[in-house]
């Protein structure tokens, strides 16, 4: 009789694709829609036909064997080319559709992305927008997102860069009750001797907190009461409670410093930078569905950057 080859399921090597990428099941199932313990069979089964482990597993993360290494590389690119193949139908369609998956902050979501995309998801109802809230730095690519978002200066230098905002401003502001009993700071050094609500980013942990006054930069490591890592929400309450002196973009604090309920700081050591740009893979082909997202976005007047 002559010998078979295996034919291996395709779902399976998704499987072990998504939870390759992803580094856990948990995360991997909540993407593709099944339960964990479907998904670590189908992973579990592919490992048995293959006769080789591919995933090394503990109680607190996944990783790939270097066997496992080598399968991504020869199928995960061609599982992203036959996904981006098929979003190109919808060109064919009489209106765009398909799913366009962005990461980025909380803030760029609420001021900026969703008032200007709500209207094009009324239009053509066959979009879906997938957000991905997160404070570190993604790998698009890695990720199988469409794009993020990030300040201008922070974009690798392979990446479209396209403006979606105005230029931004930090602020340093506190709470007229906090000034009461600490003296307001002079320079931004003063502050090391003043408490301060601060952020633990996931990617770089605590960073210093940067300014600039005519061409002069100085990074002040703070130490303070609060640390958080969600979004700025609580920075802004505890600053308006008195609890110390909080640093975050000025839009933040916008109605709080009209109404006096916070005193903003070193002003002249606060100049505008670059704003939020969206950004996506130079070499991949944006779907119709993410041209639409994208022109939507897009501040009137600027075009495409190619970092």
């Amino acid at each position: 009789m002559p010998r078979t080859t295996p034919r291996y399921n395709l779902n399976d090597l998704m499987a072990f694709v998504t939870v390759a990428r992803e580094g856990s099941f948990t995360r991997a199932a909540a993407q593709l829609g099944v339960t964990q313990s479907a998904l670590s069979q189908a992973v579990a089964g592919l490992e048995t036909r293959l006769k080789i482990r591919l995933l090394a597993r503990t109680t607190r993360s996944v990783t790939v064997t270097p066997a496992g290494e080598r399968l991504m590389q020869a199928i995960g690119q061609r599982f992203d080319e036959i996904e981006l193949e098929l979003d190109s139908l919808t060109a064919l369609r009489d209106k765009p559709a398909g799913v366009v998956r962005i990461t980025c902050g909380n803030h760029i979501i609420r001021t900026t992305m969703l008032p200007k995309l709500m209207p094009l998801l009324h239009e053509y109802p066959d979009i879906k927008l997938e957000f991905d809230v997160n404070f570190g730095f993604r790998d698009i690519v890695a990720d199988r997102f469409d794009a993020g978002v990030r300040l201008g200066g922070t974009i690798d230098k392979d990446m479209i860069a396209v403006p979606i905002g105005p230029q931004l401003r930090m602020a340093a502001v506190a709470a007229p009750s906090y000034f009461a009993k600490n003296p307001i700071p002079k320079t931004p050094r003063d502050l090391m001797q003043h408490r301060c609500i601060d952020v633990r980013f996931p990617t770089h942990g605590v960073s210093p907190w940067e300014f600039e006054r005519r061409g002069k930069r100085l990074n002040v490591r703070v130490t303070g009461p609060l640390l958080f890592n969600t979004t700025p929400d609580h920075i802004v309450t505890a600053a308006l409670d008195g609890l110390g002196v909080a640093y975050l973009p000025e839009e933040e604090f916008a109605p709080h410093l009209e109404d006096r309920r916070l005193v903003r700081i070193l002003e002249d050591w606060c100049p505008p930078f670059s704003g939020y740009h969206l950004y996506y893979p130079s070499r991949r082909q944006p779907s119709p569905a993410f041209l639409l997202v994208l022109n939507a976005l897009r501040v009137s007047g600027n075009v495409d950057t190619d970092l």
